[in-house]
């Protein structure tokens, strides 16, 4: 039984699913963490809640990350939706820290920008290039007959 619900599971999220599924997951724990459990305000924290205050970051992480969780249901072709909503949080976060960064009120903002940009952002951007059938021997290389040994 459980291999069958395993299966399902597999061929109903097909390769881009279980990423979106996780990540939306991760998210909405994100958000709710500011919350349920809101830390204490550091300088960086101080940079985003110049914009706007933490329950409101907190359901731009809900909500993006539920978009992102609903999206791992759809076929191809319509989940796309799901990686810009995963890009939606960071890529305000990181454009935010960035900009402290810039003018000088936040200097490890930069820092932060790249890391939000490349290990979020970029991580999200390259899951959106998998192609349907990214798991198929022809997308492995291993289906090409007469190929160099």
């Amino acid at each position: 039984m459980p291999c069958r619900a395993a299966d399902w599971l597999r061929r109903r999220l097909g390769w881009r699913g279980p990423f979106l599924l996780f990540m939306g997951l991760g998210k909405v724990c994100f958000g709710a963490s500011f919350i349920f459990e809101p830390p204490a305000i550091t300088q960086g924290l101080g940079v985003m809640l110049r914009f706007a205050p933490l329950h409101c970051w907190a359901w731009v992480w809900i909500l993006a990350g539920s978009a992102t969780f609903i999206c791992a249901w759809l076929r191809f072709g319509q989940d796309g939706w799901g990686f810009v909503a995963a890009s939606v949080p960071p890529a305000l976060w990181a454009f935010t820290y960035g900009w402290a960064g810039i003018v000088g009120d936040y200097p490890r903002g930069l820092w932060l920008f790249g890391w939000y940009i490349t290990s979020h952002c970029g991580v999200i951007w390259c899951a959106s290039r998998v192609p349907p059938d990214a798991g198929t021997p022809r997308n492995l290389g291993q289906a090409a007959e007469g190929r160099p040994g």
